[in-house]
């Protein structure tokens, strides 16, 4: 099972010490979460730059908010990434549920779902090289890969499982321990069976983690609960499920290695730059 890196988001300026010291170890994904209402960098442009300064490593969103984004312009995007990263990005792709962005957006959040659907439908074809419209001819560039760039789904609601079935290359869970995103898993490949997909989805885990002295870690939980609002139910869950112990980091990667995932991401929501070695000690050493 491949161990990925999820960039923290609480200084962007550190991001290009975290991809060259990342592209180092034995890390094989960056990835970058998104959101409009909010600090974070937006994820296309920052990885565009974080694959200039490497060489190895694989660059992800997780997840990008597609129903936000003008499909065309979402398409010759990723397109370019693809490209210009040598084949080396995948487009983690959700719909998110807060307001705010989807006001920002000007997009109507209640038809989110529908609208990412029709959004899949446009992508493929534009990726494949077909003209726009009637009147407009192809967007280009090609992709590296044929076809377009891989391509994931993260939710926890039927649609995303049928998504992944009919449009996606494979699957992204967060925040659920390893017995039921198992169920999930499970559920992924089931409905791809029933599709007549050949192959197998990429089936991937995702964990919050800090490692480092009580002040780093205590940083790492107010830059997650700011993200996740205190206002939310939801977020003490997050944030006290969030991983501290080398154990523990350990431990998580070895039961979502036991229940068949491809590959886990380790999303660091401590700024500092030592996380990188701080938990590729922890995540490889004693692996086999």
């Amino acid at each position: 099972m491949s161990v990925g890196l999820g960039l923290p988001i609480g200084d962007p300026a550190q991001l290009l010490t975290w991809a060259r010291r990342a592209d180092a170890t034995p890390f094989t994904t960056l990835a970058l979460l998104d959101r409009l209402v909010y600090a974070n960098p937006e994820p296309l442009i920052t990885l565009a730059t974080l694959a200039g300064a490497t060489s190895r490593v694989r660059l992800q969103t997780e997840v990008l908010l597609a129903p936000l984004h003008h499909t065309p312009l979402l398409a010759k995007q990723a397109a370019t990434l693809d490209l210009l990263s040598g084949g080396r990005f995948t487009l983690g792709i959700g719909i998110g549920g807060r307001d705010d962005d989807y006001l920002a957006a000007g997009v109507d959040i209640r038809t989110r779902g529908r609208r990412l659907d029709g959004q899949m439908a446009e992508l493929r074809r534009l990726w494949s090289g077909e003209p726009f419209g009637e009147d407009v001819g192809p967007i280009g560039p090609a992709p590296a890969r044929p076809g377009g760039p891989e391509v994931l789904f993260g939710g926890f609601v039927p649609a995303v499982v049928e998504r992944v079935a009919r449009w996606g290359d494979g699957f992204l869970g967060a925040g659920l321990p390893a017995p039921h995103m198992d169920r999930m898993f499970r559920d992924v490949e089931a409905a791809w069976s029933r599709a007549g997909r050949t192959g197998r989805p990429r089936l991937l885990a995702q964990v919050n983690v800090a490692l480092g002295p009580e002040p780093v870690i205590d940083r790492a939980r107010r830059e997650i609960r700011a993200y996740y609002g205190p206002e939310n139910s939801y977020t003490d869950h997050i944030v006290n499920g969030m991983l501290t112990t080398r154990t523990g980091i350990r431990d998580a990667v070895a039961a979502f290695q036991a229940i068949g995932a491809d590959e886990i991401m380790l999303y660091c929501w401590s700024p500092d730059p030592s996380q990188v070695d701080r938990l590729a000690e922890a995540a490889f050493t004693d692996r086999p």
